[in-house]
C-alpha cells in the first residue's frame, strides 16, 4: 500500500529507504514526471519516465499533484547554540529547517560564548549529532588573534584541512562586538594569508559605522537604521574584503548581499574568487515595509529601498549572485517590543523561506528551476558540499516535495522557530514542503487542511549528519 504526504500515515520501513511515484521532478536541466528511489539514504534511482515498481520494505510515497526538489540548503543560520536557548538551539533550529523543506543547515559561530577553537566546534558539532533532524555545518569565527585555532579547524593554504561540519572561517568585518570583530587590516591579512577553505565575511565597514554614529544616535524613527548603515558601508568592505582575496589567492563568500550599488560592483569585479549570496527578506521587503513591521524587520545589514531591491533580483536571475541564505537570526517578540534602536536585529527565516522563493516563482518573479538552483545547488556548490544539491543518482536522498497548488496565510502560531514569530505573518504563501526527507528519512509533514505548523516525524538526532566538504 502507498503512502500519500496528506493522509497522515507512514509505513514502517529501513531507515533511508523510500519510492516517491509520479511526482514532478525538479532535475539539474528540466522538470518531468517520474518516479525517484532512495536506497540506504542515497537516490538510487531516477526514472523520469516512471515505471519503477517498489521492493519489499521500502515506503512508497505518492507524488502525483507535487513537486519534488532536492532538498533545500541554508548557508547562513544563527541556531544560538550555547548561550540563548530562549532564542534557539541546534535542536530547534533544525526542526524549523525541516518543517521548511530545509535539508542542510551551516551555522555561524556569534554564539555565548563564541565559537573561535575546534573545541567549541566539536561541541557544537556533538550537540546537533544529538538533537539534529537534518544535515549540519558550522562556522568557526575569526577573531584577531585566533589564528592557531583556525588553522586547527581548517588548516593552511598549503595543507587544508577538511573535518565533516567544519565548513569555513566567519570574518566580522563589522557590525559585531568583542573578540569577533576583526577590521584591521594586519590582522585581516593573517586571516586571509594563513588559513585554509572559504572564507565568509560579513560585510559592512567598521569605522564608517563608528564616524557616522553620532549623527543618528538621536534618532528613534527606524528609517534611521538603514540611513544609518549605509550602502557606501557595505561597497567599502565589501571592495575591501574582494582586494584580500585576490591578494592571497583565497576563497571568499560575501554574506547577505543588500545593496544595488554591491551587487553591479561585483558583477564586475568578483571573478572566480569570489561567491556572494541574497536573503529572501531583501528580494521581498523595501523601506516601506520596515516603517509598517517597525523591530521586525530590523536586521544587519539593512532592508533598503526599492531600488536595490530590484537590482539584487536582476543580478541574481543574471548569475552574479550565486545562492541564497537566510541569515536566520531570532531575537524574542520580548526584546523587539523595545522599538528601534534598543531592539536586537535580525529576525527567523529557515522555515518560510523555501515558500516564500516559490511564492515568487508561482507570481513570476523567476521559475520554480531557478529556486531550485538558488536554494539547492548553489549553496552545494558555493560551500563544496559532498553530495548534496541536485536529484541526481549517487547524491544523498534529501528531498522536499512540495504543494504547489494550494496556499496559505501564515501566522506565527504556525512557526517551529523557539521565538515562535514570522515577519511573513499574515502572508499568503504558496509552495509548503508536504514532505521532507533527511538521507531517505521523512523528517517532517503536513496535510491539506491540517496545522500548517506540520509535524515532526523523526526523533531528535534520529536524522542527518555532518556535512562533507570537498
Amino acid at each position: 500500500m502507498g503512502a500519500h504526504p496528506e493522509d497522515g500515515e507512514r509505513e514502517q520501513m529501513g531507515a533511508g529507504d523510500l519510492l516517491v511515484k509520479g511526482a514532478e521532478m525538479v532535475l539539474p536541466d528540466r522538470i518531468v514526471v517520474g518516479d525517484l528511489r532512495v536506497a540506504s539514504g542515497v537516490i538510487s534511482t531516477v526514472a523520469p519516465d516512471g515505471g519503477v515498481e517498489p521492493l519489499a520494505g521500502e515506503t512508497v510515497i505518492d507524488g502525483e499533484g507535487y513537486l519534488l526538489i532536492p532538498g533545500a540548503i541554508d548557508p547562513q543560520v544563527h541556531f544560538r547554540e550555547p548561550g540563548q536557548p530562549d532564542k534557539e538551539t541546534i535542536g530547534s533550529g533544525s526542526r524549523a529547517a525541516a518543517a521548511g523543506g530545509v535539508t542542510s543547515f551551516l551555522d555561524m559561530p556569534n554564539n555565548v560564548p563564541a565559537a573561535t577553537s575546534m573545541a567549541a566546534m566539536q561541541a557544537k558539532i556533538d550537540s546537533a549529532a544529538r538533537t539534529a533532524v537534518t544535515n549540519y555545518g558550522f562556522f568557526i569565527g575569526a577573531t584577531p588573534n585566533n589564528l592557531s585555532d583556525l588553522v586547527d579547524a581548517v588548516g593552511t593554504p598549503d595543507f587544508p584541512i577538511l573535518t565533516p561540519g567544519v565548513c569555513g572561517v566567519k570574518v566580522f568585518m563589522g557590525s559585531s562586538t568583542g573578540d569577533l570583530l576583526v577590521h584591521q587590516q594586519e590582522h585581516l591579512e593573517t586571516i586571509f594569508g594563513g588559513t585554509g577553505g572559504i572564507i565568509a565575511t560579513h560585510a559592512e565597514d567598521e569605522d564608517r559605522l563608528n564616524a557616522r554614529k553620532a549623527d543618528f544616535q538621536d534618532r528613534t524613527d527606524i528609517a534611521a537604521h538603514a540611513e544609518w548603515r549605509d550602502d557606501e558601508c557595505a561597497l567599502i568592505a565589501t571592495k575591501r574584503a574582494a582586494a584580500l582575496a585576490k591578494d592571497h589567492s583565497h576563497r571568499l563568500h560575501v554574506l547577505h548581499l543588500t545593496s544595488g550599488v554591491e551587487a553591479d560592483w561585483l558583477a564586475q569585479n568578483k571573478g572566480n574568487l569570489i561567491t556572494t549570496e541574497v536573503c529572501p527578506q531583501h528580494l521581498t521587503f523595501d523601506d516601506e515595509d520596515v516603517e509598517r513591521l517597525g523591530p521586525r524587520l530590523q536586521m544587519n545589514p539593512p532592508i533598503r529601498y526599492s531600488k536595490d531591491r530590484e537590482t539584487l533580483w536582476r543580478r541574481l536571475l543574471d548569475g552574479t549572485i550565486d545562492c541564497i541564505a537566510t541569515d536566520h537570526a531570532p531575537h524574542t517578540l520580548e526584546n523587539k517590543a523595545l522599538g528601534f534602536p534598543m531592539a536586537h536585529s535580525g529576525m527567523p527565516g529557515v522555515e518560510t523561506s523555501l515558500a516564500l522563493m516559490l511564492t515568487h516563482a508561482a507570481d513570476g518573479k523567476c521559475t520554480v528551476s531557478d529556486v531550485a538552483r538558488w536554494m539547492c545547488e548553489g549553496p552545494a556548490k558555493v560551500d563544496g558540499m559532498v553530495g548534496k544539491g541536485r536529484l541526481e543518482e549517487g547524491f544523498d536522498g534529501d528531498l522536499a516535495l512540495v504543494d504547489m497548488e494550494n496556499s496559505r496565510t501564515i501566522s506565527d502560531g504556525d512557526t517551529w522557530t523557539t521565538v515562535g514569530w514570522t515577519p511573513l505573518a499574515g502572508m499568503e504563501l504558496t509552495g509548503f514542503a508536504r514532505m521532507t526527507v533527511v538521507g531517505g528519512v521523512q523528517v517532517h509533514g503536513r496535510s491539506t487542511g491540517g496545522s500548517l505548523r506540520g509535524e515532526s516525524l523523526s526523533k531528535p538526532g534520529g536524522a542527518g549528519s555532518a556535512l562533507k566538504f570537498a
